[in-house]
């Protein structure tokens, strides 16, 4: 275990932590000459590896069979209702991950970091794949909900913290707190170039009737990270935005354009939502027809291709609706009504569905 150093950024830090876990597992009685020459292949895939990319994904209730850690009465409703069945769904997303392999992964809607190491655990042993994963517990004690990421290799977490709402910025009435979140910086590296990245996983106030709470915390969110786009480093800020925006052009009054910095008069702190740059039809991110709940923004220095060096630039971005429908997509009724009654190889993953964007070092 290592402690981080702080997170640079100009606000009250609330949390200041990063919990690296190593563990290797190989398959019994491999020889320990294949070991080392598994090992030297999945260094040098990492070192040759160009590519990063970065996935949200709300994992819809990703909650163990345990309720007895949790304190709510829906937490404990929305627990898996067995060991098999949480043992299915974990190893299902961990099956996804695996196919898809993000050099991070944004989650949303999981119960606790707990989840997240048993996920991590999957991935190692039934895919090989060595995921380390951070969590923050929320304030949200209502449904008990958290966010979290997993990262790999050659990925690697400088620090990890939230953000507070001042009193002042409070009283304003302007702003309103982001109660699930969670910042990580990190550095990337490929070839002998590192670039790091300040991350941000969010999942904002939902339905319409949030709007209102949510351009808030749109606006606190956009104030976090204002001074690092400013100031040309490289931020990510993705989630579960909640949005009830299209992703055919931002409304600098709406939410997302709020995030997007277009609020503000200053172009400089302006981010670029990636959803623009996905054909129309295959935005949408939910099981709801059209909703495009899920986005990734990022800063221009992570668009514009410096020609003076080597640096990571923004490639493509798509929404994973295959790693998440299984056979016929569920209706409604079946998901949100009768989800544990629908045959294993029957059931969707969750309502939500993954956005992926990938940047390559050039």
């Amino acid at each position: 275990m290592r402690t981080c150093s702080p997170v640079p950024f100009g606000i009250t830090i609330c949390l200041s932590l990063c919990i690296l876990i190593a563990n290797a597992h190989t398959a019994s009685g491999q020889s320990k000459q294949s070991q080392l020459k598994q090992s030297q292949s999945k260094r040098g895939q990492s070192e040759s590896d160009d590519a990063l990319t970065v996935m949200t994904w709300n994992l819809e209730w990703f909650y163990d069979d345990d309720s007895g850690d949790n304190y709510s009465k829906l937490a404990k409703e929305k627990s898996s209702p067995s060991r098999p069945e949480w043992d299915w769904k974990r190893d299902a997303v961990a099956l996804r991950i695996a196919k898809v392999q993000p050099s991070l992964l944004a989650f949303q809607e999981v119960e606790n970091r707990r989840v997240l190491w048993y996920l991590t655990r999957a991935l190692t042993r039934n895919h090989k794949l060595e995921y380390d994963e951070l969590g923050i517990q929320s304030r949200d004690h209502f449904t008990e909900q958290d966010v979290g990421m997993l990262f790999r290799p050659p990925m690697e977490c400088l620090s990890v913290s939230q953000g507070q709402l001042s009193k002042k910025m409070k009283s304003t009435n302007q702003f309103s707190d982001v109660t699930k979140h969670i910042i990580g910086v990190y550095e990337f590296t490929s070839g002998d170039v590192t670039e790091e990245i300040i991350v941000v996983n969010v999942h904002l106030r939902s339905s319409p009737e949030g709007e209102s709470i949510r351009k808030k915390q749109a606006r606190l969110l956009q104030s976090w990270v204002a001074p690092y786009v400013r100031d040309g480093k490289n931020v990510i800020v993705l989630g579960d935005f909640n949005t009830e925006a299209k992703g055919d052009v931002i409304v600098k009054e709406s939410d997302m354009g709020i995030v997007a910095g277009l609020e503000t008069a200053d172009p400089s702190d302006d981010l670029v939502d990636l959803h623009l740059r996905i054909p129309s039809s295959e935005r949408g991110t939910h099981l709801l027809e059209g909703r495009q709940f899920d986005r990734i923004l990022c800063s221009p220095s992570l668009i514009e291709d410096d020609p003076a060096r080597k640096d990571l630039v923004f490639e493509k971005a798509e929404v994973l609706r295959g790693l998440v429908i299984q056979g016929q997509q569920d209706t409604r009724e079946e998901h949100w009504q009768s989800y544990w009654k629908l045959p294993a190889d029957q059931r969707d993953l969750s309502d939500h569905y993954p956005v992926m964007a990938t940047f390559r070092m050039r």
